[in-house]
């Protein structure tokens, strides 16, 4: 029973990690802009990850000649460009509900993607599934609050969207072949070569490591240097998920995978909630639930298609 539903497991387990380090993101995101994090986040995992996975297996790093082109287009698109396209929408004044909304469209444009350009059938379950999930995004962020229109902003979110959708399908095919590790290295390698040439290194303001930060929420007036928040998001909310959804990815289908991601932001709002004080109105109450009832109807699609 475990081993049959690994896929899914390892998914939303990633969904979780990715999800609380959002609010460890905020903390840090008070005194560091958002691509400087980015920066380091994806820098830093690297690095680890790197030195772990060559000293225990450097065979598993290498790639052939053809195998480069995917990992490199992985590592700028799947790993670089979705957090740069949300960024984006963020830093135009996009109201951070709307970049959301149009990010998770991913698993639309992946659908459309199969059926259309694969040719492939798409059980019918799987519509329904995403079209649920999709609604209950939008109770969830209460995208009628303050909704501001920036044209470059909107098009950041769409091209995080599209870059996801990449993420999914192109993830999805190189882990038939390689293990969540070396995927992970390779991405991460990519991105964080990405960000440094768009980023100088040494302009970095490294004094942010020294510098005490405040918990805020239920921990406010506790302090903790910015290093160790800096190192949870590395570890804890970069390395660890993206190895969970990497090994979700290399058992599942894209768009399987890419609905059971639309937890994510009930996750997010839950954590906040929790840590931040951040309260739900009843009808975003009533979009989690939405959400969880089409990731499920979604999921039990694909597995109704399997089995025939």
């Amino acid at each position: 029973m475990l081993n049959r539903f690994r896929g899914e497991i390892y998914l939303v387990t990633g969904a979780v990690f990715f999800s609380f380090n959002g609010v460890i993101s905020t903390l840090v995101l008070d005194h560091l802009s958002p691509f400087r994090l980015t920066q380091v986040r994806c820098i830093g995992a690297f690095a680890i990850l790197f030195i772990v996975v060559a000293s225990r297996n450097f065979q598993s790093l290498k790639a052939t000649r053809s195998e480069v082109p995917t990992l490199i287009l992985l590592g700028i698109v799947g790993f670089a460009a979705v957090q740069a396209g949300y960024f984006l929408g963020i830093q135009r004044g996009v109201p951070l509900s709307l970049v959301l909304i149009i990010e998770f469209t991913a698993p639309i444009w992946i659908v459309l993607w199969i059926r259309f350009v694969r040719k492939k059938a798409v059980p019918g379950g799987m519509w329904a599934g995403i079209a649920l999930s999709f609604i209950g995004l939008i109770f969830i962020a209460k995208v009628w609050d303050g909704l501001t229109f920036d044209l470059l902003g909107i098009i950041g979110a769409l091209i995080s969207a599209f870059a996801l959708a990449v993420y999914f399908l192109v993830g999805s095919k190189v882990g038939e072949k390689r293990s969540a590790q070396s995927i992970t290295v390779w991405g991460l390698g990519m991105a964080g070569l990405t960000w440094a040439i768009v980023m100088p290194v040494w302009k970095f303001p490294f004094d942010v490591f020294t510098m005490d930060m405040n918990l805020q929420g239920i921990f406010d007036g506790t302090f903790v240097p910015g290093w160790v928040l800096i190192a949870w998001i590395i570890v804890m909310g970069t390395i660890v998920p993206y190895l969970f959804v990497v090994g979700g990815l290399r058992r599942l289908s894209p768009s399987t995978s890419s609905v059971i991601g639309m937890i994510e932001p009930v996750l997010a709002g839950a954590f906040a909630w929790i840590w931040l004080a951040q309260s739900w109105a009843p009808i975003q109450l009533s979009g989690a639930a939405i959400v969880l009832v089409g990731i499920y109807i979604a999921d039990r699609a694909k597995i109704a298609a399997t089995s025939k």
